[in-house]
């Protein structure tokens, strides 16, 4: 919840610009990463625990992308443009604005504390966060099937030699 001494503190903006800077240049690093891996030739079957990984790693940057989109309709919002969106409610500007805008990163959002203890959240799409959330689970999902493929292609092999 906001501070008394200033109850409209939405993002911390070195926090922000900081996501805002690094996590394209992680983003292409990863998308550099996956166009190398992308096949020249025919991999062997066997190679099924590398194909996981980079699923894995796909949609952990589509997750990563989202994110900075959602990021980027947040930096360049003042504190006047976010009174007027939490003024807005269904669409239509009403009377008094909030009492209050908190920000969080995870989930990213914007908190619009209004009048009457109501509150709602502006400026993030509101598909941003459940597509983050799926794409990491996905992400999750890939890294461990990786694992355990490679876990049990390498007690394969032992057995075999």
């Amino acid at each position: 919840m906001a501070l008394a001494s200033d109850p409209y503190q939405g993002h911390d903006a070195t926090v922000l610009l900081t996501v805002v800077l690094v996590g394209p240049l992680v983003l292409l690093g990863l998308l550099v990463y996956l166009c190398s891996r992308l096949p020249r030739r025919r991999r062997p079957a066997g190679d099924l625990s590398a194909a996981w990984r980079d699923l894995s790693l796909l949609a952990v940057a589509c997750a990563l992308a989202l994110y900075l989109w959602g990021c980027l309709h947040l930096l360049f919002v003042d504190r006047q443009e976010r009174g007027t969106e939490c003024a807005k409610v269904d669409g239509v500007v009403r009377g008094r604005g909030a009492e209050a805008v908190t920000g969080d990163f995870v989930p990213l959002r914007l908190v619009c504390h209004m009048p009457g203890g109501r509150s709602h959240t502006v400026l993030v799409p509101e598909y941003i966060n459940p597509s983050v959330a799926v794409l990491l689970l996905l992400a999750l999902a890939g890294g461990l099937a990786s694992v355990l493929h490679g876990r049990a292609r390498r007690t394969a092999q032992r057995k075999e030699g």
